[in-house]
């Protein structure tokens, strides 16, 4: 199947399943950056019993999870798949939460969660994000403005998870000379501080491997990399300096 074939096959496979009101395609994909290894990245909306086993019944190769087996929060589960010799990943959404989130960051109110393979976690306002960014492949979704609440109050929180991390940072790991730690931590910090500078732009976010360099915060490379056990106060110095230029 060539790339269009794909995408309508695999649409209408995910449509058909009970309970599925809306497919939509994310990621790379979705925003037109993508390479040619990137993966596929799917989203079925549902409202009500939605059964993962509807989706095994498809016979498509791969993994999937039930519902809450990736947390139970934002991320609720889905599946990694391989579809005609592609990478798959599909997402399960149910709307209900899916609106709540949406009133929610519209008033302002967010929380925070942690998830795998993000540094610095992720808002209870990214299904929002999805909702913005991501294409419709089937039925009817809301494509959400960037509210106004949520630019003054998720910055603020962001940049005070920063400056905890960095606080943390200097009393626990600096005095021990742990490098490791030390790294991690700005990495995560300079993860928060990008999130800020996104919320405050009213920017959307779904994931992290962009968030640098959108940030304007590409310039911690140089400081991670230069980090040895003898110059780990100075790093996150240079770190807390760069944070507050952007």
């Amino acid at each position: 199947m060539n790339d269009d074939t794909f995408l309508t096959h695999v649409a209408d496979g995910l449509a058909a399943l009970p309970a599925v009101h809306a497919v939509t395609l994310g990621g790379s994909r979705a925003q037109d950056t993508h390479g040619p290894g990137s993966d596929w990245d799917f989203a079925v909306y549902y409202r009500g019993g939605f059964d993962p086993a509807d989706l095994r019944a498809t016979g498509w190769d791969g993994e999937v999870s039930e519902i809450g087996a990736w947390g139970g929060g934002v991320f609720n589960g889905g599946a990694w798949l391989t579809i005609d010799g592609r990478q798959v990943d599909v997402h399960y959404r149910d709307l209900d939460a899916v609106e709540h989130q949406l009133a929610e960051a519209r008033q302002g109110r967010f929380h925070w969660e942690p998830l795998m393979f993000h540094l610095a976690g992720v808002p209870s306002y990214l299904p929002v994000a999805e909702l913005a960014v991501n294409r419709v492949l089937r039925g009817d979704l809301p494509r959400p403005d960037y509210p106004e609440a949520l630019r003054e109050t998720a910055p603020a929180m962001w940049r005070n998870r920063a400056e905890l991390t960095l606080r943390y940072t200097r009393g626990a790991f600096v005095p021990r000379g742990q490098a490791t730690e030390v790294a991690g931590a700005l990495a995560t910090a300079a993860m928060e501080t990008a999130h800020a500078v996104l919320a405050a732009r009213g920017e959307w976010v779904t994931n992290e491997k962009r968030l640098l360099q959108r940030a304007g915060l590409r310039e911690m490379d140089t400081i991670l990399a230069g980090l040895r056990a003898d110059v780990l106060a100075k790093a996150v110095d240079e770190a807390e300096a760069l944070f507050r230029t952007v």
